[in-house]
């Protein structure tokens, strides 16, 4: 019977695959920021390089976006774990 279970749990670990990190492009667009934000224009909100220059030099500026995202101060709440957040956050600050 214990073997039973430890072939199953192989399975199933076999079916869901490791969990990918998705990159900040990818979030962009799965968390529906491309539709207020573009990298290099305005739209409804500013864009990316200009978020980017606002923060220049700024070392907590990772941590403050991800609290305006996470708070929704100044900006919608956005659904996404604290690590999605922070990798949101440094695409937008360093465009990567």
């Amino acid at each position: 019977m214990k073997s039973m279970l430890m072939v199953v749990a192989a399975a199933a670990a076999f079916v869901a695959g490791p969990v990918l990190a998705q990159s900040g492009a990818d979030l962009v667009k799965s968390k529906g920021c491309g539709t207020c934000h573009a990298q290099d224009q305005k739209k409804v909100g500013p864009s990316f390089n200009d978020i980017a220059a606002k923060y220049k030099g700024n070392a907590a500026a990772a941590d403050t976006i991800v609290a305006r995202l996470k708070e929704g101060k100044g900006h919608p709440k956005v659904a996404a774990s604290d690590a999605e957040l922070k990798s949101l956050a440094n695409f937008v600050l360093t465009g990567k």
